[in-house]
């Protein structure tokens, strides 16, 4: 019986070897040379959590709030987020760092001068912030208010996790606006990349399918429904045969847009201003301002469906 156990331990030990060998590739500590622990995706996602509750105090975190006690409230949350989100910049800083831990210097500094630009957006985040639950309520019959939007509308909860995974992205942070974004898809269907430029009075309707992607640009006051998708109509290659980054490869929506369900917009095309486009339709080209666009008839003739 002992035997039967030490062979089953020898075999444990021999996979429990090939599992944490550094040549797989996927050992985190194996590609870092500081030494310092990954951003914890859990610690990441409880701070968002937290800024919520700083974002719309009452709605989220401590629901008893009263003018008397939240600014304490805010304050406190406030100052556990600058710490716990500095140590979580400092720890993606320091996976991306290509400098031998005793050489590097600058992995603190710049995760504290990166919180403290995060925290002098946060009023500007609320602000945008309010325009979307403003659109939302004036943009869907069926919300009887604004706080029901904030409570209950999976596009708010996206738009939200955007609105601070962006300004982290524009700083430059590594990997955690992606885990911030990457946890509204998972909850809400919605994919938002954080390098996408939305301006304010945003609304996303039901949002289940929606793709947002990286270099997408979209105005005020733009409307879109579930299922759409704002993606790249193709990946230019570099001679390795590798996709190019960091191109220009996503839709702009011009100001006024309403984009209903299921419409598919790929490349770098522009919707102009004011323009309507119907669901299910596919566009990988331009439209002119005031335009209205969906699918021809089952027939062939022309409908509702074509450029007006």
């Amino acid at each position: 019986m002992g035997r039967d156990r030490r062979r089953e331990e020898n075999k444990l030990g021999s996979i429990v070897d090939r599992l944490c060998d550094r040549e797989s590739g996927l050992i985190g500590p194996a590609r870092r040379g500081h030494g310092q622990p990954l951003p914890s995706r859990d610690a990441v996602i409880s701070i968002v959590e937290d800024l919520r509750a700083i974002l719309f105090p009452g709605y989220f975190g401590i629901s008893d709030l009263d003018v008397d006690n939240m600014q304490y409230h805010v304050g406190s949350t406030l100052d556990r987020v600058r710490r716990e989100l500095q140590e979580q910049i400092k720890r993606g800083i320091c996976f991306v760092c290509d400098k031998p831990p005793d050489e590097c210097t600058t992995c603190e500094d710049r995760s504290l001068a990166m919180i403290d630009a995060f925290v002098e957006r946060l009023p500007v985040i609320q602000r945008l912030l309010a325009t979307s639950t403003q659109a939302a309520y004036e943009g869907d019959p069926a919300a009887t208010s604004p706080d029901e939007t904030i409570f209950c509308y999976p596009g708010m909860l996206a738009i939200t996790n955007y609105r601070i995974a962006h300004e982290l992205y524009h700083l430059g942070v590594p990997l955690i606006p992606r885990i911030i974004t990457e946890q509204a898809h998972s909850l809400t269907g919605i994919d938002i990349h954080p390098g996408a430029r939305i301006a304010e009075s945003f609304f996303i309707d039901h949002g289940t399918g929606v793709v947002i992607g990286e270099t997408t640009i979209i105005g005020k006051r733009v409307r879109l429904y579930q299922g759409v998708t704002l993606g790249a109509k193709s990946f230019p290659m570099d001679k390795d045969g590798n996709p190019i980054k960091g191109i220009d490869r996503h839709p702009i929506v011009e100001d006024d847009v309403i984009i209903y369900s299921g419409a598919t917009i790929l490349g770098r095309v522009t919707i102009g201003r004011g323009s309507v486009v119907g669901g299910n339709v596919w566009l990988v080209d331009d439209v002119p301002p005031g335009s209205r666009i969906a699918q021809k008839t089952g027939w062939g003739e022309a409908g509702e469906g074509d450029v007006r």
